[in-house]
């Protein structure tokens, strides 16, 4: 009935619009210190607690939420939401949940947040597992670097950077 370059082809176009639609967090225009999607959410809904687990990322979700720097956060229970409510500022993601990298070469780039790190007790987050590889290699000097650059650049639309 079709050839086969044809089945191919219908069966790439259905998959393309079969795929699930991803809701980046990033906003271009937004002057808020904190990336968040068009809900007000950080983390595109990821528990920021399950970080320091040793599990890694979990979805938390909104019957268990908490609004900290203008963000709302999403929790997977309710003890995570404690522990999270009696220490925010060293539990929220550092650099407003933006790339860690992005931060350190003054940009305000979205984050995926399943590429993430642990470092001296506080969560980073990054753009890609890829961007996570390059960060790795000198985490303290980007760190150095990117704490400096936020105090400049925190308020500042990523379209304007």
């Amino acid at each position: 009935m079709f050839s086969p370059a044809l089945r191919s082809c219908i069966l790439a176009a259905t998959l393309l619009i079969s795929a699930p639609v991803t809701v980046l967090a990033f906003d271009a225009n937004s002057s808020r210190p904190v990336n968040v999607n068009e809900k007000g959410v950080a983390l595109r809904g990821f528990d920021p607690m399950s970080y320091f687990t040793g599990k890694g990322p979990m979805m938390g979700s909104d019957d268990y939420k908490f609004v900290f720097e203008g963000a709302t956060y999403w929790f997977a229970s309710a003890e995570n939401l404690a522990k999270f409510k009696a220490n925010p500022t060293q539990y929220a993601p550092k650099f407003g949940a933006f790339c860690a990298m992005g931060i350190a070469k003054d940009k305000k780039i979205d984050s995926d947040p399943t590429a993430w790190r642990i470092v001296d007790g506080y969560l980073f987050v990054l753009q890609s597992k890829e961007v996570q590889k390059n960060w790795l290699v000198d985490v303290s000097g980007n760190l150095k670097v990117a704490t400096v650059s936020w105090n400049t650049i925190k308020n500042i639309a990523p379209k304007g950077l």
